[in-house]
């Protein structure tokens, strides 16, 4: 109870009075001492969104909502409103408008992220339908598929005959992440399948990439993932980024699984949430980078 009401006072008086007395001292604004202080990435990132956040101008507050194409002019006008002089302060002005880039930009890219988990896998779209057909020839190009609904798909780890029923709860968000690993880490992915296959480690490998898709787009979704996409991306995190990030869960838990020798699938939930755990506690590192090391194909 303490706690809450000393966030309050805090928040609601003794902050502000604290930067007025501290800009006093050193003729800059929280922001520039931020962007001046801090290098560039998560921490810089997230206390300048924290300030804007907790601003009372509606023009600070403004700028975490707006777009790219208006960065510009929102930069200008914060500059205007804490009476920034460019020429005292020259790389202030690109420092906020990368955080902001950022910012707005993992904003952006959940809406993306969403866009894709909300549509139905549809086997009358032709796109679908070739995306799929290339994710088997991806990791089986020796074998060929007999017919488009064939027990084969359960040898890439689809649980029926037909893959379209697993991509329910993920939509075409699973399909896209389970391609994008095969076709940029080929040898990785098909490593991974091999794993997977194990007669007594296996699992089923495509249901799995699901499943990691899922703890992707909830970290995303919770804001978990700010720090990567701040520390990794310098400007705009985008749909392909998370496709990155996808492949780095999906090549470490193979790793994690087989390092874990778990007696039976029937623990995977346990495990599962184990490898959460430490993911989630990877994020919590200043310096957080989810980062495929291997070398990809672009």
């Amino acid at each position: 109870m303490l706690g809450y009401i000393w966030q309050y006072v805090y928040t609601s008086f003794l902050r502000y009075w604290l930067k007025w007395l501290i800009r006093q001292a050193t003729g800059k604004c929280e922001l520039q001492r931020i962007c001046s202080e801090c290098k560039p990435g998560a921490t810089r990132t997230a206390k300048a969104e924290y300030s804007l956040r907790s601003s009372k101008s509606k023009v600070l507050r403004g700028a975490l909502e707006t777009s790219k194409d208006n960065l510009e002019q929102c930069v200008d006008q914060i500059m205007k409103e804490k009476n920034v002089k460019p020429q005292k302060d020259p790389q202030f002005k690109a420092s906020l408008n990368i955080c902001l880039l950022q910012i707005t930009g993992y904003s952006s890219l959940y809406v993306s992220v969403e866009d894709l988990r909300k549509e139905v896998f549809s086997a009358d779209n032709l796109e679908h339908e070739a995306m799929l057909l290339k994710l088997w020839d991806l990791l089986m190009p020796s074998v060929k598929l007999e017919s488009r609904i064939t027990k084969q798909w359960g040898d890439i780890g689809f649980q029926g005959d037909d893959p379209k029923t697993d991509f329910r709860g993920m939509g075409l968000l699973g399909l896209i992440n389970l391609v994008f690993f095969s076709e940029n880490y080929t040898m990785e992915a098909r490593r991974v399948l091999s794993h997977a296959n194990h007669p007594k480690l296996g699992y089923s490998y495509a249901i799995v990439g699901i499943n990691l898709t899922e703890m992707a787009y909830s970290l995303l979704k919770s804001g978990a993932l700010k720090p990567h996409f701040y520390n990794t991306v310098q400007g705009t995190p985008e749909l392909q980024h998370f496709h990155q990030l996808y492949c780095y869960l999906a090549y470490e838990f193979d790793k994690f699984w087989v390092a874990e020798e778990p007696e039976s699938i029937m623990h995977f939930n346990q495990y599962r949430e184990k490898f959460h755990i430490i993911v989630k506690t990877h994020l919590q590192e200043p310096d957080a980078s989810l980062t495929l090391t291997v070398s990809s194909k672009n």
